[in-house]
């Protein structure tokens, strides 16, 4: 064998080694070691690497004791589990030497205040009122000539379209339109329309026309300035006094926009049926207003992940009055899990989940998790996930970690669910560690739940 040929073979030798290297279990626990950890304090930490390695760990131990040690430096063996209990919130570091001497990695360690919440799952009433006048369509209007037009869409104005103005007015109720229509029209000048379409704001001038078969004048367009449905509670923070719900943003059912929200309530409500799911038709929860219902709590935040506003007192019929604690995104494993929620009545109910699929989302984003219903009644009841089921707190080792949020068309016992966090910080109660937002791909056809 010649010079270049050893060479040739030596090199694919030493590949094959690396890659075997690379693939290794304890090499790749060396490279799932964290950078970072975060951390509620109060709050046991449980780390599992399984290397069969010893280190030294430096911490300060008047904020982080490793295995219960109060001492700065600690001896530990990594292919056992590590015990990391914060007591002050703060930022501190977990240094880590190899052996006791080889420097191998700073993890850097935020400890946040301890957060509890009560956990939700009752059926609720939701009524919401837009920040102005949205436009769900156009239609024809003919005149006395004969012509058929929409001024609305002549002025330029589309589907989605918030008008917030008319003629320099804030006006955010359609039965106040008529009027300014009329006086418009009977005037013969146009109105003054400001409006928002994507977050930005415009001006248009329309002009209304009569109505030659009922003699009214009209705008030609159709149009709408509040919102009802149900849904579910995923947890109250009495602490903070607020809560959070749905797990994914209300839209109009026409135009398929989010609700700006001018203002809102959420109130009691009871399941009376169950519209079961079937491959290729997601079921539904039908439920009622509870007559002369409390209302539990305002709506003052539409977002991705759900509504969220004040509210004063934990609701009745709750399956615990006990808070419990709450998970951070990368806390969630794929496993086994539970849901709260409402099949009959008022009553919620615990059911047995599976967790089929993890995102890793470092920043806030939709579609975190896959769930698949396996508690046989919820199944027997339900075929799965149901609209009206969106908001169900997802609990696993008796800690929150996440919100029912879609159901896949075309396989209602499985669906997405939301991290609590991302719900957590659009309540308020959780600061956020990463103000951009990302979204990942859906892998399956859902709808809201």
């Amino acid at each position: 064998m010649n010079s270049s040929s050893r060479k040739r073979w030596f090199g694919l030798v030493l590949v094959f080694f690396v890659c075997m290297v690379g693939l290794s279990a304890p090499f790749q626990h060396f490279a799932a070691f964290p950078n970072e950890l975060r951390l509620f304090s109060g709050q046991l930490k449980r780390l599992q690497y399984g290397v069969p390695v010893h280190a030294e760990v430096t911490v300060d131990p008047h904020m982080l004791q490793v295995n219960g040690s109060t001492n700065q430096s600690l001896s530990v063996n990594l292919n056992e589990p590590l015990s990391l209990q914060p007591h002050h919130s703060g930022t501190t570091s977990m240094k880590v030497k190899l052996f006791g001497k080889i420097p191998f990695k700073t993890v850097k360690v935020n400890v946040m205040p301890d957060l509890r919440v009560i956990p939700g799952g009752q059926t609720i009433g939701v009524k919401v009122k837009s920040a102005g006048i949205l436009v769900v369509g156009h239609h024809q209007v003919s005149s006395d000539n004969g012509a058929k037009k929409s001024p609305g869409e002549e002025a330029g104005l589309r589907l989605g379209d918030l008008i917030v103005k008319i003629d320099g007015k804030p006006i955010n109720e359609v039965r106040k339109i008529a009027d300014l229509v009329e006086q418009a029209g009977n005037a013969h000048r146009p109105l003054a329309i400001t409006y928002k379409r994507n977050g930005t704001y415009a001006e248009t001038q329309l002009n209304p026309v009569m109505d030659a078969q009922e003699h009214n004048w009209r705008l030609g367009l159709y149009i709408r300035d509040s919102a009802a449905g149900v849904g579910t509670l995923t947890f109250y923070a009495p602490e903070q006094g607020v809560y959070g719900a749905l797990g994914h943003v209300i839209t109009d059912m026409d135009t398929q926009t989010p609700i700006e929200v001018g203002e809102g309530q959420i109130l009691q409500s009871s399941v009376s049926s169950i519209n079961k799911s079937q491959n290729g038709d997601p079921g539904e929860k039908r439920a009622n207003f509870v007559k002369d219902s409390k209302v539990l709590g305002n709506i003052e935040r539409n977002t991705p992940f759900g509504i969220f506003g004040k509210m004063h007192e934990n609701p009745n019929h709750s399956y615990s009055d006990k808070s419990i604690p709450v998970s951070f995104a990368e806390e969630v494993k794929e496993g086994p899990a539970q849901i709260l929620t409402v099949v009959n009545g008022q009553r919620v109910e615990r059911f047995d989940i599976e967790i089929s699929h993890v995102t890793k989302q470092p920043a806030p984003a939709t579609k975190g998790m896959v769930i698949k219903i396996t508690d046989k009644r919820l199944l027997d009841k339900t075929g799965g996930i149901v609209q009206g089921m969106s908001g169900s707190p997802i609990i696993q080792n008796g800690k929150l970690v996440g919100a029912v949020t879609h159901v896949f068309v075309n396989d209602p016992s499985s669906g997405y669910g939301c991290f609590i966090e991302w719900m957590l910080q659009d309540a308020g109660v959780l600061m956020k560690s990463n103000e951009s937002k990302t979204e990942n791909k859906p892998s399956a056809t859902g709808t809201a739940a």
